[in-house]
């Protein structure tokens, strides 16, 4: 088993208690220190282990930590870290609930090794991926390149990888004291206040700001401008980029992308361009990786700012997005807001509902469904609603003649709750045009549960809000 921790201050604590655990279990241990989830997914596969596990809160606050584990699968896919799917995970979860021991006698715990080198090795693995032409590019350039680490796992990696790339890193955010400087989690308010990243891009003239999430799974990117472009847009950028390697010969060329359900209509926006097939999945990065791996996918992720480039690994990973989006510049001869000013513009609107249970969601999103199979929200003989159930309801629609919000908000409304939801559409936009709407429901551990829906609606046409919903976040 690989260990690794995102160094958040206290997490030794729970490092040392795992290597007991696993060790008295007799797992043989491989104890990475701090280093990115990502990561332990390629010393996984590197070592040849049957599974890995990180010690990590994601974007979660300070005090909060966690495990999260990722397997080994044999058969077609070789060596190929991944986290587990559902019943895997399920199963996982109940032997822990369950207080079941995997204990051994005095002969039979683990042995416990440490490794030093895994940063070094995903680095080398991400640069391998590009040609020399690229590379000299860059460092002909020699650009300046912004990185806020948030103190986390990304850090040591992160200004590796952007220095053996050819950037002069303005590293933000890189110390070892595993205090967060602002709120983890990478979005625009966390990184637009006095001192941060956006103001850091402006200040020293930089091409591109990343932001790393305490694991270094997710990435944000921010322009030379020093504006929060959202991340929504770092898939949009790296899969691009993806495919257009393949097109030019440079990597195994894309037929399909695999993304889950709440992620942007921007995606099929850019993969379209290309003749790229998007194939949506339900919402969890097991989903997405179990249809790469299943279609021989090269690239696919997740509108949180998680990339997954299967060459590297079938981990979210924020190395290969900040390497991917370099790339973009450097090919394209443009700067990052150009980049984003050919995307087709889409407002995003995300609202979060509690409810009481997973019984009283069930007939709102149904009526999301009908409503949309009867016409709602589209222009012509059915609005051109394409419905998909396979993870709540998500609709599109190829016109949309009213905004799409008013009638999945209409049905959720008479839950009494508040609700969750997340609005975008091409800007700027008529009325009239592509839309599309998710509403999903799913029962947390305490047997609560959430409407989670998303919709997407001309930025002039933004939804009024309304005292009983809760606004989450609006890019």
């Amino acid at each position: 088993m690989v260990l690794g921790r995102d160094g958040r201050a206290g997490g030794h604590v729970v490092q040392h208690a795992a290597i007991a655990g696993l060790c008295g279990a007799g797992c043989d241990v491989v104890d990475l220190g701090v280093e990115m989830t990502p990561t332990v997914g390629v010393m996984v596969d590197e070592l040849e282990a049957e599974g890995g596990m990180i010690l990590t809160a994601s974007h979660n606050p300070q005090q909060w930590n966690g495990l999260k584990c990722l397997v080994r699968e044999a058969g077609a896919h070789g060596a190929a870290a991944c986290a587990p799917d559902a019943a895997m995970a399920t199963e996982i979860v109940e032997r822990f609930r369950s207080g079941a021991s995997g204990w051994q006698a005095w002969d039979g715990v683990g042995s416990y090794t440490r490794q030093r080198d895994a940063g070094q090795i995903h680095v080398a693995r991400v640069v391998e991926r590009f040609g020399e032409d690229v590379l000299g590019a860059i460092a002909a350039m020699k650009p300046a390149v912004v990185l806020d680490s948030v103190n986390g796992a990304g850090a040591d990696a992160g200004r590796m990888l952007l220095e053996r790339m050819g950037c002069r890193v303005i590293h933000l955010g890189a110390d070892e004291s595993g205090i967060f400087p602002h709120t983890p989690e990478p979005t625009r308010e966390n990184l637009a206040g006095a001192g941060g990243l956006c103001e850091a891009v402006r200040q020293h003239g930089a091409i591109v700001g990343f932001a790393q999430d305490p694991d270094a799974d997710r990435l944000a990117v921010i322009d030379e401008r020093g504006e929060y472009i959202g991340e929504e847009y770092t898939l949009v950028l790296a899969a691009g980029e993806v495919i257009d390697m393949g097109v030019h010969g440079r990597e195994r060329r894309a037929r399909h992308v695999a993304v889950n359900l709440s992620t942007s209509r921007m995606i099929e926006d850019v993969a379209g361009e290309f003749g790229v097939e998007v194939v949506r999945t339900p919402v969890g990065e097991a989903h997405v990786v179990r249809a790469m791996k299943d279609a021989d996918m090269v690239v696919g992720g997740e509108g949180n700012g998680g990339l997954i480039w299967s060459g590297v690994t079938y981990v979210r990973d924020s190395l290969s997005a900040m390497a991917l989006v370099l790339g973009a510049i450097v090919r394209s001869n443009r700067q990052v807001s150009e980049l984003i000013g050919r995307v087709p513009t889409y407002a995003i609107e995300k609202r979060k509902v509690e409810i009481a249970s997973r019984e009283e969601a069930g007939p709102a999103g149904e009526k999301v469904a009908a409503w949309a199979r009867n016409g709602g929200g589209g222009s012509g003989s059915g609005g051109g609603a394409r419905v998909d159930t396979q993870d709540g309801v998500r609709v599109d629609w190829d016109q949309c003649a009213q905004r799409p919000a008013a009638g999945p908000r209409g049905s959720t409304s008479g839950q009494a709750t508040p609700s969750r939801s997340c609005a975008s559409s091409p800007r700027p936009a008529a009325s009239r045009g592509p839309a599309a709407c998710w509403t999903r429901w799913r029962g947390s551990l305490q047997g609560d549960g959430r409407i989670l829906a998303s919709y997407d609606h001309p930025p002039e046409d933004t939804p009024p809000e309304d005292p009983s919903h809760r606004r989450q976040r609006a890019d």
